[in-house]
């Protein structure tokens, strides 16, 4: 019988390559793996449906079920997760030393919608005392799914295609928040530093408080071929934990990666997490997503209740 053709959309990460390289399979499918940078994968996905499956903006997912969009379907296995604390950046100078000092100013942000918006926006408001409701929050690119939020929310877009730390060092924000190191940073102009200086103890305090590490984004599928072969979810979500398996053993030995002490950060990150710190599944990540529906909830973006087991694929709920 003849495998069944699928072309999945992720990023490039390390710990896929046993899966583009054929050591891992998915069965019964011919999978053409192929990198689409996040921004373009989501639209391309969520407005054209170009790909049978890719990795997807958690948040935008949230959103569109909110809103009863279903012909996107969730598998339980997250390519990327991140702390907002290490992207969040204040102009040098500026005076502000805490989130509370950005009260009443303006934080510029990719779109409201994205997930790292999402996490960094509840993080402020659950941890730090900076409500949602507290300053005006500055778009520079349009939501993919799109939302209607409460007047209590103030939202500008400026169009133009702006960079975010163009309008920083301009004055036109206060601090920024994307999911890139801005240019400035990493050439060390001096123009531009972080809110929190000490990101890695924060995040490390933060992840101890709550035991979250946040999502980014999801495997999705579409529900058209769910509908007709409902295993390529179980599948899949099988092949990427393969791939995640076979990059840890692959990383066992310190002379296959390219960091002076690269075992002892491996073991010193696995003894603070007590586990692997990329944790796949529901049941791990139970926790994680309903923190994530709590945040979207707070800021406005479900247009109903969701339930965490409602997201994903009755078959991999189990996992």
């Amino acid at each position: 019988m003849a495998k069944l053709k699928l072309t999945i959309a992720c990023d490039k990460y390390d710990y896929l390559q046993p899966l583009r390289e054929g050591q891992v399979e998915a069965e019964g499918i011919d999978l053409n793996l192929i990198t689409v940078e996040s921004g373009i994968r989501h639209e391309r996905m969520y407005r054209y449906g170009e790909y049978d499956a890719c990795e997807f903006s958690m948040s935008s997912y949230l959103v569109a079920r909110g809103q009863d969009v279903d012909w996107l379907q969730a598998i339980p296995f997250f390519p990327r997760r991140m702390w907002g604390h290490k992207f969040c950046f204040i102009r040098a100078g500026s005076g502000i030393k805490k989130p509370v000092d950005l009260k009443g100013g303006r934080i510029g942000l990719r779109s409201y919608e994205n997930t790292l918006a999402l996490v960094t926006k509840g993080m402020l408001m659950n941890s730090y005392d900076l409500g949602v409701s507290d300053v005006t929050w500055v778009i520079v690119n349009k939501e993919h799914v799109g939302l209607k939020l409460p007047p209590t929310i103030k939202v500008e877009f400026i169009d133009g295609q702006r960079k975010l730390e163009d309008l920083l060092v301009e004055g036109k924000v206060d601090a920024e928040v994307e999911p890139d190191l801005p240019q400035r940073w990493i050439r060390n102009e001096g123009t531009v530093e972080r809110l929190f200086p000490e990101f890695e103890k924060e995040e490390k305090d933060y992840y101890q408080r709550t035991k979250v590490f946040p999502i980014m984004h999801p495997i999705v599928i579409r529900k058209d071929i769910l509908d007709g072969d409902p295993w390529v979810a179980t599948s899949l979500y099988e092949a990427f934990m393969a791939s995640r398996q076979a990059y840890n053993n692959f990383m066992e030995q310190p002379h296959r990666l390219s960091f002076a002490w690269a075992r002892s950060y491996l073991e010193e990150e696995r003894k603070f997490f007590g586990r692997d710190p990329f944790y796949q599944g529901l049941k791990e990540n139970y926790n994680d997503v309903e923190n994530l529906i709590k945040f979207a909830d707070q800021q406005g973006m479900l247009g109903r209740s969701l339930s965490v087991e409602e997201l994903f694929t009755e078959n991999t709920r189990g996992t």
